[in-house]
């Protein structure tokens, strides 16, 4: 028996270099790096699953496609989901192996397509949110919204990207089959939040034109699971109120209650670390015995200790 089971969210910066080449040569790089991380964690004896993003991949995947309507058919939104999860997954799977034969631990790993259930009534539909693809200046951004009938928004100082629908994942499709796994196995699942999918009347499932959150979709694979810690990781140490601002404070905890307080004052960007703070308030309020963590992933161990990050519990 270890340590105990976790869901690991994985931020942009595990995947790619955001002052780097957009190249999948460059994208392999860095998450080798970053699989030296996720095996410090498990040589501390947890169990782990590992959900990633695909926000810049899969603008990418979908602006290539679009590029070459001349030459060949333009793939559905929902199959380029698909696509990202392949590839991402691919990337950190053989990264894992590596590191895991380097360090010889004899732990299989495994990446699963994944779909997660949508309701198609979201109102995330008419309302996008979800930044993918690439940063752009306003400029370009308002080229792109004339040209291609794309929604852009300006994405917490960083830039314009185009945004899509991001509904409220439900159920993830293939759940029995991580809790199978998962004993023995390292599952990289619900990539890219998972791919959307609404269930038809006669049970068949139907995949929609959206990005789900990854992080929402880590905490309900972390609740349908039974994991005992949801940890996000991200470019930062802790959460901060008051960022970027002179008075910044950054939080080594934080109560559910200070959380939602937190979250009415405004203090957390859309796109960015609200996503992160409401996946950990909905993982402890319906575990209230369990924790949340959002660190950095270079410190993810010492998060794990207590000694950095920022934990979220019910009281």
């Amino acid at each position: 028996m270890g340590k105990g089971k976790i869901v690991i969210a994985l931020g942009g910066n595990a995947l790619q270099d955001s002052k780097g080449p957009a190249t999948a040569e460059a994208q392999l790089s860095v998450v080798k790096r970053t699989c030296e991380y996720i095996v410090d964690i498990i040589e501390q004896g947890y169990e782990i699953a590992v959900v990633h993003g695909n926000g810049p991949q899969v603008g990418r995947i979908l602006l290539a496609s679009e590029t070459a309507k001349d030459v060949t058919p333009v793939m559905p939104f929902d199959v380029v989901g698909a696509m990202s999860q392949g590839y991402i997954g691919y990337h950190i799977q053989q990264a894992l192996r590596g590191e895991l034969k380097k360090r010889a631990r004899d732990i299989s790993v495994t990446t699963l397509v994944t779909q997660v259930v949508v309701d198609e009534k979201d109102s995330a539909f008419s309302n996008p949110t979800k930044p993918i693809g690439s940063f752009y200046s306003e400029e370009e951004a308002k080229a792109l919204m004339a040209e291609k009938n794309y929604v852009m928004k300006e994405d917490a100082g960083r830039g314009w990207r185009r945004v899509v629908a991001s509904p409220i994942p439900l159920e993830i499709v293939e759940v029995d089959t991580v809790r199978r796994l998962f004993d023995s196995t390292v599952v990289i699942t619900a990539g890219g939040g998972g791919v959307p999918v609404i269930e038809m009347p006669d049970g068949s499932l139907k995949g929609v034109a959206a990005v789900i959150d990854k992080d929402l979709a880590a905490e309900l694979l972390a609740e349908q699971i039974g994991a005992d810690v949801l940890l996000v990781l991200t470019a930062v140490d802790r959460v901060a109120i008051n960022y970027n601002k002179p008075d910044q404070k950054e939080l080594g905890a934080m109560t559910v209650a200070e959380a939602q307080q937190y979250i009415a004052e405004g203090h957390f960007a859309a796109g960015s670390m609200l996503p992160k703070v409401q996946a950990a308030i909905k993982f402890v309020k319906a575990n209230p015995e369990k924790k949340a963590i959002i660190a950095s992933l270079y410190s993810a161990t010492d998060a794990l200790a207590g000694r950095s990050g920022t934990v979220i519990t019910s009281r």
